[in-house]
């Protein structure tokens, strides 16, 4: 579930390329670019601090700019390039993390809900993706009137 949900972010913001930072609407900074940098630190905070207990901060946000995944999105190729790496790198990392575990009960914890297992934390990953292909779908509409995907 969490592969497809991934799978339907990515062609949301397939063939968009100029378009990914446009945002929903003032005042709010929601885009799809935007969307992929938040993925992409969500899942490093999860996956790579949380569950393997590496030091890794946040590429997009910080504590004294909580909403620079958002922010910073803007329509620049360079930009969009290293969201987009940064989200399949850390979408990779995850999967090894996954594939690598030695079940669903592996623990890490979590500074705001404490312990948390493997199996927490994929529905809520499942969770976060749906809510925000949520948001997606209107944002893709909203450039090219595309629905469905």
């Amino acid at each position: 579930m969490l592969r497809a949900q991934r799978h339907t972010l990515e062609m949301k913001c397939s063939n968009v390329e100029d378009d990914l930072a446009r945002r929903a609407v003032p005042p709010s900074t929601l885009s799809l670019l935007g969307l992929i940098r938040h993925l992409a630190d969500v899942e490093r905070r999860w996956f790579r601090h949380v569950l393997a207990g590496q030091p890794a901060s946040p590429l997009f946000s910080s504590p004294t700019h909580p909403d620079g995944d958002f922010d910073g999105a803007v329509p620049d190729p360079a930009v969009v390039a290293a969201a987009r790496r940064a989200w399949h790198d850390e979408v990779a990392f995850a999967d090894r993390f996954i594939a690598n575990a030695d079940s669903l009960d592996v623990e890490g914890h979590d500074s705001w809900r404490g312990t948390v297992s493997l199996r927490w934390v994929l529905v809520h990953m499942i969770e976060e993706y749906a809510r925000h292909n949520g948001h997606a779908d209107l944002l893709r509409e909203r450039i090219d009137g595309t629905i469905g995907m």
